[in-house]
């Protein structure tokens, strides 16, 4: 398995359940970060028709494009049920945001031959490994 760098240094498409129309949230301000530091994010969340400047889809099944990683922005008790759709969408890996941790999807995800990472954030991260999808 990839370093949860590694994994997001890899992707270029991430989806973002639970993404917040909240500007004082950071299921608003890490996927807008990124945004701005060039993933292309895709906003899930069935409450609102934008965030970002971009078009949400109300659930994972609605993406017509392949994903890269899925960061997960809802409750541990959620979680489950994201990886589920995860793993329908053939999304190759999960990233359950800081604070979030569930056993059962990481199982899930782990038998499906999803990568992995939960209780870390992107943001993080991305500034860590001085990451960018900038040419």
């Amino acid at each position: 398995m990839r370093s949860a760098q590694q994994i997001l240094a890899g992707a270029s498409v991430i989806a973002v359940v639970g993404a917040s129309r909240d500007p004082y949230k950071p299921a608003h301000t890490i996927p807008l970060q990124m945004l701005r530091h060039g993933w292309r994010i895709i906003p899930v969340n069935p409450f609102v028709d934008e965030l970002f400047g971009v078009p949400t889809v109300p659930t994972l099944a609605e993406i017509d494009e392949p994903i890269d990683l899925v960061n997960v922005f809802r409750p541990a008790r959620d979680a489950v049920d994201v990886v589920r759709q995860a793993v329908a969408v053939k999304a190759p890996a999960v990233w359950l945001q800081s604070g979030i941790v569930s056993a059962e999807a990481r199982r899930i995800a782990e038998e499906a031959g999803l990568e992995y990472v939960e209780d870390r954030c992107l943001a993080v991260e991305r500034a860590l490994g001085q990451l960018t999808k900038r040419p």
